[in-house]
């Protein structure tokens, strides 16, 4: 990948928890269970782009086990790049589970360039997770807090709609990345969002960006 500098001004780098997502015009987070029916070379330019400055990225056990993850790492530009901002040379991988049923075998742990961290809540003893990954018994806000705490200031969320969900209901969203692909893809796909209700939060359009019939937004918090 070469870096598009243009691109990387309208997506810096900054303090908080952003959020990546794809979908298509009616909604759909997935056509045949998966995202990649919905992406596009544009999309995967600010995927990537997003995943080289984040601290940490934040993925659901769904997501992690259906979209197939792989170890965390990035070419040597963007290592490289990274470096000279004074970051790690990879970020960490952070998923979120309630039963932890994670294969301890996984490639997405096992050959992780940094020890993944595993976010549950409650204490499952000597689980053999704990092989290949840290864990920490939290909910979702502490999570959260303890993350920025350990120095993780730039958190980005790949999903998903559970997850998403979570966060929007605890109103930990400060940032939504959305690629708008040109699909409409019908009733009964899963939706960017599911869970309980919770209070509206107003965003505020930083850009929006065409690109091969897709648009590329980016909204943040509007103020309180």
């Amino acid at each position: 990948m070469t870096i598009d500098e243009e691109l990387l001004r309208r997506y810096p780098r900054t303090e908080g928890l952003r959020v990546n997502f794809v979908t298509s015009l009616d909604g759909a987070a997935a056509v045949d269970g998966l995202s990649a029916g919905l992406s596009s070379a544009a999309d995967k330019q600010v995927f990537r782009l997003l995943r080289m400055t984040c601290d940490a990225l934040l993925v659901g056990a769904g997501t992690f086990r259906d979209e197939e993850y792989r170890p965390l790492t990035l070419d040597a530009e963007r290592r490289s790049w990274r470096l000279a901002c004074g970051l790690s040379a990879y970020p960490r991988l952070v998923v979120f589970t309630r039963s932890l049923a994670l294969d301890p075998g996984h490639r997405a742990l096992r050959e992780a360039p940094v020890r993944p961290l595993i976010v549950t809540p409650v204490d499952p003893g000597a689980h053999p997770v704990r092989e290949v990954a840290d864990l920490l018994v939290a909910d979702l806000a502490e999570a959260i807090a303890r993350l920025r705490a350990d120095g993780s200031t730039h958190l980005l969320c790949e999903g998903g709609p559970t997850l998403l969900g979570a966060l929007t209901s605890a109103d930990l969203v400060d940032e939504l990345c959305l690629t708008l692909s040109p699909v409409l893809a019908g009733p009964g796909a899963t939706r960017m969002s599911v869970g309980a209700s919770h209070s509206p939060r107003a965003m505020r359009l930083i850009h929006a960006i065409p690109a091969d019939q897709a648009l590329l937004l980016r909204y943040s918090r509007a103020h309180d």
